[in-house]
């Protein structure tokens, strides 16, 4: 296929009568050669300025991260100190898995996780905390379990389990510039940006999520402990909300 695109290089040999269509075909050989080349190097020079502006983004972003924890430590310390309780900043981003198939499922829980996108056993999404998502959480609780994850944790599945949805196909991330192709004109350049946006809910979490497609985790190292029973139940649990606990199972799922 890429036969057809090759630009030939035809030199007419010293003294020899040259017809007119081959002095046309050289000359436009020569000057399709130099436009490719010209291309080439503009292509080349904004891949690496965009590489670079994105290994500065991704120093800053983790100078963001180190002072966000670094104030919320303090924060501790002082309340501790002062003999008060110190409320945690409500979490922002919720990280859902489908612990249940389709066998015996009702049709209202089966639409409701088909409008979250967990269409298969094992399926995980990104969400915001809203009320509208927390709402369809309840009505699908018994069949989820979900939970605050960490930045360790999105990072590791977005670099481990990231599949891209271009062109409606499932493309895995393999570079950074499927990623601009996409999102770029929504600011978001590379595995970096993509991250920040998810972990921080950034303006641009929507477009990013649903780029994300749904990832497709492994069944849990050691299992689940009974999926007919909820995590705070006493006797224990799967489904519900774990809170930060959620990364555990994740890392024994990733």
């Amino acid at each position: 296929m890429a036969e057809r695109y090759l630009i030939t290089e035809d030199v007419a040999a010293q003294g020899a009568a040259v017809p007119e269509l081959v002095k046309l075909k050289i000359e436009r050989n020569t000057k399709l050669a130099a436009e490719k080349k010209e291309a080439a190097e503009k292509k080349a020079a904004a891949r690496a300025e965009q590489r670079k502006a994105l290994q500065e983004r991704t120093v800053q972003y983790e100078k963001d991260y180190a002072s966000t924890e670094k104030e919320l430590v303090t924060r501790r310390r002082e309340a501790k100190v002062a003999g008060n309780f110190f409320v945690e900043p409500e979490a922002k981003l919720l990280f859902v898995v489908r612990i249940v198939g389709i066998i015996k499922l009702s049709p209202k829980p089966r639409k409701v996780l088909q409008l979250l996108r967990l269409k298969q056993l094992h399926n995980g999404v990104f969400l915001k905390v809203n009320k509208p998502i927390l709402n369809m959480l309840k009505l699908v609780q018994p069949y989820v379990t979900y939970g605050y994850p960490s930045l360790k944790t999105v990072r590791e599945l977005v670099y481990k389990r990231g599949y891209g949805k271009v062109n409606k196909q499932r493309i895995p991330l393999s570079a950074n510039e499927i990623i601009s192709d996409v999102l770029g004109k929504d600011g978001i350049h590379g595995m970096e940006d993509l991250v920040h946006e998810i972990y921080t809910v950034g303006p641009k979490f929507k477009q990013a999520s649903n780029f994300l497609w749904p990832f497709k985790l492994s069944a849990p190292k050691g299992g689940f402990i009974c999926k007919r029973h909820g995590f705070c139940e006493q006797r224990g649990g799967d489904w519900g909300n774990r809170e930060e606990l959620i990364n555990d199972l994740i890392s024994r799922m990733n």
